[in-house]
């Protein structure tokens, strides 16, 4: 049997629909599961029959509370993703892994995934930790989808916050034990892949199977609003990296990232209020 996990407030509340309508193209029964009714998704995958088959249909979100649902725990069962969200960004880095379907096998990419502590809490991601700018971008986006049904622009929103809304931060940011210091910091995200916030290619040199299972921390600082205006597009090539007097990237296993000043955070897109530091560990 192949199980549909669907969430129906995934892509603006297109969720259901989403799964649902793509499920027409398998020709074949399936089961829908309603994730936000599954209160103990261990317990349900660890009762279902090795050969069933598991598709997870949702956004970043959908899939970074699937992998931390079922941490840890020991299943033969095929699992596979299919985007339905306003992001996508697991599936923009992923999509060579695609089949013809549109789903992409997730068993190997679920294993020893980087650990994210903050504000007392610890959660596995898959794509990536933003803090600063992006993270009051999705402050701001989440606020907002409680008031409207349009979709939402991540994009447009950090460029508002960019032309004013924001304050500059101060960041310590250590890598292995190496102490780095940053005046006027817009953001200083750890990443697992290489996209975050709907198609920022914010640490194009990431490798998500990188040998050492290493994370990547990009750091962009400026006094000059104007400046980081016009070199904000640069990040959807992942092209701002060759900006050294803006950009700074660092490669490592150990993450410790303090703020001068709170802001939000948000882990593959959940939202993290008033966080002054963030430490990120990856598993051997």
């Amino acid at each position: 049997m192949k199980y549909v996990l669907m969430n129906p407030k995934a892509n603006n509340g297109q969720g259901e629909s989403d799964a649902r309508e793509w499920a027409k193209c398998l020709n074949e029964e399936v089961t829908f599961v309603n994730v936000l009714e599954t209160k103990d998704m261990k317990a349900f995958v660890a009762g279902l029959n090795p050969e069933d088959v598991i598709i997870v249909s949702g956004g970043d979100g959908t899939l970074n509370h699937f992998v931390n649902d079922v941490a840890d725990l020991q299943f033969e069962n095929e699992c596979y993703y299919v985007k339905s969200g306003s992001g996508n960004d697991f599936y923009r880095d992923n999509i060579d892994y695609c089949n013809e379907l549109g789903m992409i096998p997730l068993n190997k990419f679920m294993k020893n995934l980087p650990i994210v502590h903050v504000n007392g809490i610890s959660r596995r991601f898959l794509n990536g930790i933003g803090y600063g700018l992006d993270g009051e971008a999705c402050r701001i986006g989440e606020e907002m989808r409680m008031t409207t049904k349009k979709k939402i622009n991540y994009t447009n929103i950090a460029i508002k916050q960019l032309l004013g809304g924001y304050k500059l931060n101060h960041a310590t940011i250590t890598v292995d034990g190496e102490v780095h210091e940053f005046d006027h910091v817009w953001l200083a995200p750890t990443m697992k892949g290489r996209y975050y916030g709907g198609g920022l290619m914010v640490t194009p040199n990431q490798d998500r199977f990188d040998p050492e299972n290493r994370v990547s921390v990009c750091c962009i600082y400026k006094k000059s609003r104007l400046v980081t205006l016009l070199r904000f597009p640069s990040l959807n090539k992942g092209e701002h990296i060759k900006k050294k007097d803006w950009c700074s990237t660092f490669v490592g296993k150990n993450i410790e990232v303090k703020f001068a000043k709170p802001c939000s955070l948000q882990i593959d897109g959940e939202v993290v209020k008033d966080v002054t530091s963030y430490t990120v560990e990856v598993p051997n």
